[in-house]
């Protein structure tokens, strides 16, 4: 009588050949989510520059109270949340610029506000060497990490 089953060689060939499967299909797995992320960061860099020039709209229309000196951009991100006093509507009602603040998808620490995954750059800084100051005239990654097509994040 002849016993039924897989002999040993058997498992050891299918198991090989599902781990061969199994690491060809991780580094995809890496890249959709490298990708899931990327695209997370152009949103994120997309709604809060719109908000920057609709507050710099708001601005030069005369619907905020105008400092001097100022450049008409928000003086920080959280401003964007928390709108400002529309000084040209009789009720003067407050206009909001974004529902909430997005966090950047690359910044390592999730204790930190939204605000502070966010590098800043002043009116007044040069572009190519970006810096905080006075107002928020743009936003960028602090991520030390290139995108899958070789930009650095801090330049998208």
């Amino acid at each position: 009588m002849r016993a039924r089953g897989f002999t040993l060689i058997e498992i050891a060939v299918v198991l090989a050949i599902v781990a061969i499967l199994a690491s060809m299909a991780l580094p995809l797995a890496n890249l959709a989510n490298t990708r899931a992320k990327e695209e997370d960061l152009r949103r994120a860099l997309r709604e809060i520059r719109s908000a920057i020039d609709a507050y710099k709209r708001a601005y030069d229309d005369g619907r905020m109270l105008a400092r001097v000196g100022a450049s008409g951009y928000p003086p920080d991100l959280e401003v964007l949340v928390n709108g400002v006093e529309d000084v040209k509507s009789p009720s003067r009602r407050r206009i909001y610029f974004l529902r909430r603040l997005p966090r950047d998808p690359f910044y390592p620490d999730n204790s930190r506000q939204a605000a502070e995954t966010w590098g800043k750059r002043a009116y007044a800084s040069p572009p190519d060497d970006p810096s905080d100051g006075e107002d928020v005239y743009d936003v960028y990654s602090l991520s030390p990490r290139r995108g899958i097509n070789g930009v650095p994040y801090r330049q998208w």
